[in-house]
């Protein structure tokens, strides 16, 4: 079992013994309620909160770096959390003269399948690209320029340790905010059916199999931010990639009609895992 986060004191007797208050926090006894809950056990349960919430609004954004290079990937959509189905619009980052270097890709999530349009050399603009997230050794939480929002979420059912740091505001809504870390070869055994295979892929590929992360859920449990630290290295280059990967979920239950491609909408070609 994780070990808790709150420190534990004894019971401490109030009024001669008429009042006992065990205090599950290094603060003492509150009244909020924060002090009698397990941060780990709430983490785990928070991609099912999602499931709980159906759909919602999604927007991304990956910062890569390594040597003195530092960029960003943006994206923003919708998430379909029953199906586990999402559509992103993912704006890759200009080149140093400023100028767009290639037009936004649209991106399909499923489990175990990436779909993309307007992305490999020489793939016609009608047509879909698509990636088992197996293969691919991140699993897809790095490669196509955003994390799927349930892949981070199911991150989470890693988590090893965890500790609350407190309320705060995240656009207009109160939310409780948590440090901590994740071991993707736990979450690849306790994730759901579609994403085992692609967590597991991660947990291999990446340079180590623990995630640091920061996370913010709103009173219901869901996700409303979640941020991880994932590391891997660049098999041509042999060296270090540090990956910012940051998922910010709302207007939960908006409408989210996703679609996968049909067959004969996909190119039969491929492409190089970037």
């Amino acid at each position: 079992m994780a070990e808790r986060q709150h420190g534990r004191a004894g019971g401490t007797v109030v009024a001669a013994g008429l009042m006992a208050c065990v205090c599950l926090s290094t603060s003492g006894c509150g009244d909020s309620g924060e002090a009698a809950e397990d941060p780990v056990h709430t983490l785990h349960e928070a991609a099912d909160a999602l499931v709980d919430a159906k759909s919602s609004r999604a927007r991304t954004s990956m910062e890569m770096a390594t040597g003195g290079t530092r960029v960003t990937i943006r994206g923003e959509g919708v998430y379909d959390y029953t199906r586990r189905l999402g559509r992103l619009k993912v704006l890759l980052p200009q080149d140093p003269a400023g100028r767009v270097e290639h037009r936004p890709i649209t991106e399909l999530l499923a489990p175990g399948a990436l779909f993309m349009k307007n992305r490999g050399a020489g793939v016609p603009a009608d047509k879909w690209v698509r990636v088992e997230t197996a293969t691919l050794s991140d699993g897809n939480l790095v490669t196509g320029g955003a994390t799927d929002p349930f892949a981070a979420a199911e991150v989470l059912r890693g988590t090893r340790t965890a500790k609350f740091v407190g309320l705060t505001d995240l656009a207009g809504t109160e939310v409780r905010h948590y440090t901590g870390t994740a071991d993707l070869e736990v979450a690849a055994r306790t994730a759901s059916e579609g994403g085992r295979e692609a967590l597991a892929a991660a947990a291999q590929g990446f340079a180590t199999a623990v995630v640091p992360f920061d996370v913010f859920l709103d009173e219901e449990g869901r996700i409303r931010k979640v941020r991880h630290r994932f590391s891997f290295v660049n098999g041509h280059r042999e060296n270090t990639v540090a990956v910012a990967s940051t998922t910010l979920l709302y207007d939960f239950g908006t409408p989210a009609d996703v679609r996968l491609p049909a067959d004969e909408d996909i190119y039969a070609g491929r492409i190089a895992e970037e």
